[in-house]
């Protein structure tokens, strides 16, 4: 049995890094959360969230939806009526992430020619 070396162990948990890309640093996550942020109120119903994601399929685009709620970055209200309505806006948190999601773009930007494949 491998033993486990305690100091690696707690650097790996204390590590920011780490803690932010186990929690959203998936393929869909990002895009969700600057999508949501895009629009004036924060606020979307699911079919325009995949409007504008078409390449995301709707089971991926939910499972996103879900871990991002579950990190207390997007909420999800449901009204009492048929069919049923959904929507899904950002939360403080999650709206305290778009300065640095801007900052990101403008970094691609920046390099987009050094990611193009030649």
């Amino acid at each position: 049995m491998k033993k486990v070396n305690r100091e690696v162990d707690s650097r790996y948990i204390a590590c920011p890094i780490r803690q932010v890309i186990s929690q959203f640093g998936d393929k869909w996550s990002l895009l969700v959360l600057y999508t949501l942020g895009q629009k004036e109120d924060n606020v979307m119903r699911f079919s325009e969230l995949h409007d504008h994601m078409l390449d995301c399929s709707q089971k991926m685009l939910s499972q996103t939806l879900k871990n991002l709620e579950s990190n207390h970055l997007v909420s999800r209200k449901v009204y009492p009526v048929v069919p049923p309505k959904v929507e899904y806006r950002l939360t403080v948190m999650g709206n305290s992430l778009m300065p640095i999601l801007d900052s990101l773009i403008v970094w691609g930007n920046e390099n987009i020619n050094s990611f193009i494949k030649r």
